[in-house]
This record gives structure tokens, C-alpha cells and sequence, in this order.
């Protein structure tokens, strides 16, 4: 037992002095290798369920919910995220790991599906995602705006080009307004 403890701890430091070496290429142009990534994903996918799921959905107005949400989104996310019809942009094309592209997923039909997303999307939004361009949007803009937006991100998965136009059309005439709330 007492020699599966020294090489233990000898493998840590070999490998924290491999990558203290610069061995591993941090640019965002270089991918991850694929057992980090696909730690670094478990890791991150795990955080946000336990997270996600401690949080409580409010009784949402639906009146506006999803104008309200529109406007922020396309203020807001559309620069990484894109929006239906939208050409990757610079900086959505310079992002490692890639931001998610709401309208190429499948709609949600279940709800329990429904639930969780419209929880993890409002957990995410709210307190961004270290390491990735993800901003906490918390700090600037209220629950209200962060539930809006939740609401509009899951009504996008599928969304065509035309019915996103449409919301354009009923909504863009709003200005994107955030509410500092200290």
C-alpha cells in the first residue's frame, strides 16, 4: 500500500510538472487533447446540473416573455451564438470551445427536457462559465431579464430563419435596456 502511495504521488508531480513545462498548448486555436476535453466537459456538465437543479422556476409572465427575451438575445448573443440565418461571425469562429448554436439543436418536446434546459440556460446566463467566453449576465441584469432570456433561448431550438425574422419584425423596434440590481 505504502509503495501505491509513493507512485501516486509521484505521477501527480510528474504530470503537474509536465504541464507547469508549458507542454500543454493553452491557445484556442490548438484543441484540447481528448481526455481533457472530455474531462473538462464532464466536469462542467456536472457543475451545472447540480447547480440547475437547485434553482426554482418563478411563475414567468408570459405576456412579453418571449419579445423581452428576443430583445436581449439578439442584443446580446448573437455574436457567439448566432441567430437563424446568421453567418458564423469573427468572433463566434475564434471561440474554443465553441459557443452553442441554439437553433441547430432539435426542438423540446418533453417536459421534464423543458425544465431542466430552461433551468440550466437561466444558471448559465446568470453566472457565466469560466474559461469560455460565456459572461455572468447576472451582474448586470436582473432575474426577470435573465428568465425572458432562458425562455426565448429554449423557443429557439429548431427555429427557422423566417419565424426569427418574425420576432424581429414585432420586436425590434425595442431598445435593449439591462438593469444594474446591487
Amino acid at each position: 500500500m505504502k509503495s501505491f502511495i509513493i507512485i501516486s504521488i509521484m505521477a501527480v508531480v510528474l504530470v503537474l510538472f509536465a504541464l507547469g513545462s508549458g507542454v500543454y498548448n493553452m491557445a484556442a486555436t490548438e484543441k484540447h487533447w481528448a481526455v481533457t476535453e472530455k474531462f473538462i466537459t464532464w466536469v462542467r456538465e456536472s457543475s451545472i446540473k447540480v447547480r440547475a437543479e437547485e434553482v426554482e422556476i418563478p411563475e414567468l409572465d408570459e405576456e412579453n416573455l418571449l419579445g423581452k427575451g428576443f430583445v436581449h438575445f439578439d442584443a446580446m448573443c448573437t455574436e457567439c451564438h448566432l441567430a437563424p440565418g446568421k453567418q458564423p461571425t469573427e468572433l463566434a469562429q475564434g471561440l474554443y470551445p465553441e459557443a452553442p448554436v441554439f437553433h441547430d439543436r432539435a426542438p423540446v418536446t418533453g417536459e421534464v427536457e423543458k425544465q431542466y434546459l430552461l433551468k440550466k440556460y437561466f444558471w448559465v446566463i446568470k453566472h457565466g462559465i469560466k474559461m469560455t467566453a460565456m459572461p455572468a449576465w447576472g451582474v448586470t441584469h436582473s432575474d426577470e431579464s435573465i428568465w425572458q432570456l432562458a425562455a426565448f433561448i429554449l423557443q429557439l431550438h429548431g427555429m427557422t430563419p423566417e419565424r426569427y425574422a418574425e420576432f424581429a419584425e414585432s420586436h425590434g423596434d425595442h431598445r435593449h435596456q439591462y438593469d444594474i440590481h446591487h
